[in-house]
C-alpha cells in the first residue's frame, strides 16, 4: 500500500517521500524531481496519507527474532540441509525429499504437491507471526523459483506462483523490465542496450559468444538464465569470492569540517583493521569512498593505493588519511566506506633492514591484547578518547545491527 500510495517502486529514504517530513506538507520540489503530478487532487490525496503515515527507525533486533521463527517453521517442512536463508526477508526450500512424505497422494503431481506444501508453509507463517509470506515456486530449478516470486506471486490472489521449463518463453521472455530479471541491474541493463539488447527474449536468443567477449563470465550467465538455465543448488549455493573487507556507513547529518570526516574515518580504519586480523589476513591495497551531500554539486570521491602486507591499525589508519587528504578539499560528506583489498595471508610479510623489529612486534602483541579484550567484552570496551566526540559515530553504531542499518559491522561485535 505504502508504494501504491506514495509512488514507489521499492522502498526508500524519508527524503524521497512526496511530502516533507516535519510539516506533511505537499513538497513541490521533491513531486518534480520524481515526475509526479502537482494537482490539486493529488496534492490533498498525497497530504491526507502523509498526515497518517508513521516513519519509525528500523528494528533489527524484532526482523531477526522473527526470521528465526520462521526458519524454524520451515524446519517442519524440510531437512536444516534442504533450506538456505538467502537474505533477511527470503530463503530458498528444497522440498523434492518432502513431497510425498506430506502429500502421499500418487495422484497428484509433483507441481500440485509443491503448491499444497507451500500453502501449508504459508499458513503456519502466518498463524505464528502474522505474516503474509509470499512463495515463489519452480519443480525446475531455483532461479525460475525466484523469478517466479518477484514476477508474479507478489500479484496472485494466493500469493504463489509456480515457474518451470515450460513456461520460459511465456513468463521468463515476457517480464517487461529488464530490471526486473535477477542479476540486470541499471548498468548491466545499459551495457545490454549498447549490444541491442532490450528485452529478455533478445539475450535469450543472442549470440552466447558474443555475449562473453563484451559482458565476460557474468553476460554469459545472464544468458543462460535467460534461458531458465541454471546450476545452482540450495545445498550447496554459490558463495563469490571475497575481494577485500570493508566497511561502509551513511552519516546522519552532513559533515561539513574536516576534522569530523577524519574522525570517522580513523573509526572505520579501525574496524576494518579488526575484522582484517579477525580474517587471518593482511591488505596489499587501501581504498576510500566519500560520497557528498545532495547540496552538493560535485562528484563522489573514489581512491585507492597500493602499501606492503599490513594489517596493522596504526598504519592502515594513516593510509586512509593520506588518501583523504590528497583528494578531499572542501564540500559537507554524508557517506563514507573504507577497503582493504588485494589480501594475503597474515604470515606473509616484507622486512626492510631499516625496520625497527622489537617496535613492529610489541606493536603487534599491543594489538592482540587490545583484539583479546574486544573478543571478549565487545568492540566498546576499548574506546580511544574521540570516541566521546559529537562527531563519533563508533558508540551509536556498536547499537545497530547488520548492513540493513550499516554495512559491515563484524569490527564492533
Amino acid at each position: 500500500m505504502f508504494k501504491k500510495v506514495f509512488g514507489k517502486s521499492n522502498v526508500g529514504r524519508s527524503y524521497d517521500l512526496p511530502f516533507d517530513v516535519k510539516t506533511r506538507k505537499f513538497s513541490y520540489y521533491n513531486a518534480k524531481k520524481q515526475g509526479l503530478p502537482t494537482t490539486i487532487d493529488y496534492v490533498r490525496f498525497i497530504e491526507e496519507w502523509a498526515k497518517s503515515t508513521v516513519i519509525v527507525p528500523p528494528r533489527m533486533d524484532t526482523y531477526i527474532a522473527v526470521n528465526m521463527e520462521i526458519q524454524k517453521i520451515f524446519q517442519d517442512f524440510a531437512a536444516p540441509d534442504d533450506i538456505y536463508p538467502y537474505s533477511i526477508d527470503e530463503g530458498f526450500i528444497d522440498l523434492t525429499s518432502s513431497l510425498n512424505y506430506f502429500v502421499p497422494d500418487k495422484s497428484i503431481s509433483r507441481k500440485d504437491k509443491l503448491d499444497i506444501i507451500s500453502a501449508a508453509i504459508q499458513k503456519k507463517i502466518w498463524r505464528k507471526t502474522g505474516i503474509y509470506s509470499t512463495v515463489g515456486m519452480s519443480n525446475a530449478n531455483p532461479l525460475l523459483a525466484k523469478l517466479a516470486l518477484d514476477n508474479e506471486a507478489k500479484k496472485t490472489p494466493t500469493m504463489r506462483a509456480n515457474w518451470s521449463y515450460e513456461d520460459i518463453e511465456k513468463k521468463v521472455w515476457a517480464i517487461p523490465k529488464m530490471t526486473d530479471f535477477w542479476g540486470i541491474g541499471n548498468r548491466m541493463e545499459k551495457r545490454l542496450h549498447n549490444l541491442s539488447i532490450f528485452s529478455i527474449k533478445e539475450l535469450a536468443q543472442a549470440n552466447p559468444d558474443l555475449i562473453k567477449k563484451e559482458l565476460g563470465i557474468m553476460g554469459l550467465e545472464l544468458w543462460f538464465h535467460a534461458n531458465g538455465i541454471d546450476e545452482s543448488n540450495v545445498h550447496k549455493p554459490y558463495k563469490p569470492k571475497s575481494k577485500g573487507i570493508g566497511n561502509s556507513q551513511v552519516l546522519p547529518r552532513d559533515y561539513v569540517k574536516q576534522r569530523d570526516i577524519e574522525i570517522i574515518l580513523r573509526e572505520m580504519a579501525e574496524q576494518v583493521a579488526v575484522r582484517l586480523r579477525r580474517a587471518g589476513k593482511k591488505a596489499t591495497v587501501v581504498s576510500i569512498h566519500l560520497g557528498y551531500s545532495k547540496v552538493e554539486q560535485k562528484r563522489s570521491i573514489h581512491t585507492q593505493m597500493k602499501i606492503e602486507p599490513t594489517n596493522q591499525t596504526a598504519l592502515l589508519t594513516n593510509y586512509v588519511l593520506k588518501l583523504f587528504k590528497t583528494k578531499y578539499t572542501s564540500g559537507a560528506i554524508r557517506n563514507v566506506a573504507v577497503n582493504y583489498s588485494g589480501l594475503v595471508d597474515e604470515s606473509f610479510g616484507l622486512i626492510s633492514l631499516f625496520d625497527d623489529i622489537e617496535k613492529i612486534e610489541k606493536e603487534e602483541r599491543l594489538q592482540s591484547a587490545i583484539d583479546a579484550i574486544r573478543t571478549e567484552f565487545g568492540f566498546t570496551s576499548l574506546l580511544k578518547g574521540n570516541a566521546l566526540d559529537q562527531a563519533s559515530r563508533t558508540i551509536a553504531r556498536s547499537k545497530l545491527i547488520g548492513g540493513h542499518s550499516a554495512g559491515g559491522l563484524d569490527g564492533l561485535k
